[in-house]
Order: structure tokens, then sequence, then C-alpha cells
């Protein structure tokens, strides 16, 4: 597998962070106050309703597995599908693809192997989707309704993803329903979250222009505590 020098390098980075706290810029209410901000505007709170397939996008957080198995099982979805090979922060770090993980919770918690399909290849969202599309055309399913399932704070750029590259389909983002100071655990930091959203909302500004995403708008208050939050050291999952 080839990595591009921006994903050698983002994954190089991220697997550091949880070792190099003490050089994570320091986080106090001004600090947090920024954060909520990027993290209210990440979270689309889109009313689900029931879809033919539960699209779960992949992600080195196990919560976003339970959270669309818990879909299935609320009866919202007869399909239930995982995507995602070795991405940024998994990559070296878990020894089987992300979509093959959150399958096996899923399994775990009830939901029957013969509702689950995986595609575990993708190493991004854009290929989450383009392969995911293949995989469907290839098992002859023709799905029209999706409710997708991400971090907190990536629904808004899974939703602009999605709909760039499947504009036909509806779409409905979803989340572990979890506040951003309850969001932190012992595999993911604050440092870790706010450093992610800081570089997630540059991506829905710059990515547009490439191709990758649809045209998202940016309310001026919080462009505004990006670049405050970017001067205060939160810049290591920035793009060049």
């Amino acid at each position: 597998m080839v990595y591009s020098r921006e994903r050698l390098y983002l994954s190089l980075k991220f697997k550091l962070l949880p070792m190099l706290q003490e050089d994570q810029p320091k986080i106090d209410s001004k600090v947090l106050e920024l954060a909520r901000i990027l993290w209210d505007y990440h979270q689309l709170n889109h009313g689900l309703q029931p879809s033919d397939a539960i699209f779960v996008l992949g992600s080195h957080d196990t919560r976003v597995a339970r959270r669309g198995a818990e879909l299935w099982l609320e009866g919202m979805a007869d399909h239930l599908i995982f995507s995602g090979g070795l991405g940024n922060f998994t990559q070296g770090i878990w020894d089987e693809p992300e979509a093959d993980k959150f399958a096996k919770i899923a399994r775990e918690m009830g939901v029957p192997g013969e509702a689950i399909w995986v595609e575990n290849q993708s190493t991004n969202t854009g290929e989450n989707i383009r392969f995911t599309q293949q995989l469907l055309e290839r098992e002859g399913l023709d799905l029209d309704r999706f409710i997708v399932v991400q971090k907190p704070y990536m629904e808004r750029r899974s939703y602009a993803t999605f709909k760039k590259h499947w504009p036909d389909k509806t779409v409905m983002v979803t989340s572990p329903q979890i506040s951003l100071e309850a969001y932190p655990n012992e595999d993911i930091s604050m440092a870790i979250v706010i450093q992610s959203m800081v570089g997630d909302l540059q991506r829905i500004r710059e990515y547009p222009r490439k191709g990758f995403q649809i045209y998202q708008e940016i309310p001026d208050p919080v462009w505004e505590a990006f670049e405050k939050l970017v001067a205060l050291g939160f810049d290591q999952h920035l793009i060049g």
C-alpha cells in the first residue's frame, strides 16, 4: 500500500500525540470555549428517519461502531455497512481493519452477520464512500436512503463528502451522543479532539475547491475560533 506524504506525516504525528501530552497547548476554560464553537458547528443535529442502510465510517473510536449497531437494533435500517481499512489514527496501532473490528462489535451486540456488510480497504472518507459504492454494486444492492455514522466532530465533513460523491442519495448523519466534555477517554485525549476539530474545519474550507467535498458555509465566529485555536498552538492536524 502506498501512502501520500501528508498521510504518513499525519499518521506519525497522531500516533505520537498521546505520548507527547506535555508538548500540547494548555487546555483552559478559554480553549474549551473556543473548542465548543467548533464542536457545535461540526455537528448537524439531523433528525433520523428509517432508511435503507446504516453506513458506519471507519474511525479510531469504537463508540462509532456501537452507535451504528444501536441504530440497527432499533430498527432504523435493514442493512448495516462498516467501511474502513487502516487510517491515520489506526495504521500501525490496530492489527485489523477498522471495519472488521467494528463488525465484531456489532455482532457482539446482537446484530446478525447476514445484516452486516464490510468494506475494509478504504483509508479516508472519500474512499469510504467510493469503495462502498463499488461493494453495493457488486452485490446488486440499490439503496437510496442512508444514515451515516461518524465521530461527533466529523459529522459535517462526512455529510459534505457523501453529497459530493453520491449526490443523488438521501443522507442523514449522526454520531455517538456524547458532549465535548465527556468525549475524551483513555485513548482519545481532549488535545487530540481539539487538534482534529481544527484540522477538519480547515478541510471543510479547502476541500471543496479540490473536488473532495461540497461547499459548506463557515460562519465568521466559527472561523475566528479556528484562528484563535491555531494561534494557541492547535495546528498539528492542519494541511499545508
